[in-house]
């Protein structure tokens, strides 16, 4: 039963990576305003990002940073987490 619920969250895990993985390609490129795949993508990322974002927003020095660094921190928590499972 422990492996399967450890392998149940393990595929969750990745599969949220691949989403975090494909905004951040996504966003690289021009959109278009109404980009739908887009619009998904950050519609199921982004309660994963905001809990950062609010973090980091406190942080004056953070505020001018030209890159997302709630995005990066999101996506090492999702691989931190998934590697604290591997070692259960």
């Amino acid at each position: 039963m422990n492996t399967i619920v450890v392998y149940a969250v393990s595929s969750l895990l990745r599969i949220l990576e691949f989403l975090l993985f494909a905004r951040a390609i996504m966003s690289w490129f021009v959109q278009e305003s109404t980009s739908q795949i887009y619009e998904f993508l950050c519609l199921l990322t982004e309660p994963l990002v905001q809990p950062f974002r609010s973090l980091l927003g406190r942080i004056d020095a953070l505020r001018g940073c030209p890159f997302d660094l709630a995005f990066m921190l999101a996506f090492l928590t999702l691989i931190a987490l998934e590697q604290v499972l591997y070692m259960l």
